[in-house]
Parts: structure tokens; C-alpha cells; sequence
């Protein structure tokens, strides 16, 4: 999912569960004629006004749900943007177990392709000394 995707659907999902908590915003939520997409160009283009590049998530969220509340808010063109945000994944324990053994074989196929390229490298052997022949001017008669 590209960043703004991603972001797109963290705002939808951070509207729809303060819809379920918050019975005064949910009235305006389940009413609204804006869109999602309506949302993130109200978002885009008050962050480009800011001048800002890094936002809070209560900022960003605050900005969402106040486009909600405003029915007759100017929203803006839409902008192109790519949108890069934090977020924190969370795994079952099975993802985990299983991400665990493809780490394990990674390295274990590391180790392996080490040990044998460590003994295919011919190993250095010392040159013999060859006895000198030839006379030398040092040399005791």
C-alpha cells in the first residue's frame, strides 16, 4: 500500500472509531458529504499552508475531524502529494513464529555459504627457500 493509501485509510479509521465513541461527532460523521479524499485535501493543503513538513498525530487527526465538523470549510484543490507516516505493526504469534524461522534459515544459510567459501579459497602456502648455487661476495672460502 502506497503512503498515501496507507494514510487515507488511518484517517477513515481514526474518523469511524470517534464516530463510535463520540455520539455528537458521529451525527455529523454519518451526515457529512465529504469524503475521504475530501478529508486528505483539507489535510494537504493546511499542512502546505503551515510551511510545516512533520505534524503530530493529534494535529493531523484534529485537522480531520474539524472538516467534519465545518460543513461549509473551503477544502482546496487536491494536491499531489506522497504522504509518509509512523505506524507501529503489530504481529500474531504466528507471523512472529514464522518471520522468526525465515530469520533463522537466513542466517543459517549465511553461515553456510561462509563456511564454504572459506574453504574453497586455496590457502597460502610460504614459498620454500631454495638454496643459493651461485657464489657471493660475503662468502668465506
Amino acid at each position: 500500500m502506497k503512503g498515501t493509501e496507507h494514510f487515507k485509510a488511518t484517517i477513515k479509521n481514526y474518523l469511524d472509531k470517534r464516530a463510535q465513541e463520540d455520539e455528537l461527532f458521529r451525527a455529523k460523521y454519518e451526515t457529512t458529504t465529504r469524503t475521504i479524499d475530501d478529508v486528505v485535501t483539507y489535510i494537504l493543503n493546511e499542512v502546505k499552508a503551515s510551511g510545516c513538513c512533520g505534524f503530530s498525530d493529534d494535529e493531523i487527526f484534529g485537522m480531520a475531524v474539524h472538516v467534519i465538523d465545518e460543513p461549509n470549510i473551503e477544502i482546496g484543490k487536491p494536491i499531489r502529494a506522497n504522504v509518509v507516516i509512523n505506524h507501529h505493526v503489530e504481529l500474531t504469534e504466528e507471523e512472529k513464529a514464522e518471520q522468526k524461522a525465515i530469520a533463522l534459515k537466513r542466517f543459517q544459510d549465511e553461515e553456510l555459504r561462509k563456511l564454504q567459501t572459506r574453504n574453497t579459497k586455496p590457502k597460502a602456502t610460504k614459498p620454500q627457500e631454495t638454496k643459493q648455487s651461485e657464489l657471493s661476495l660475503f662468502d668465506d672460502f
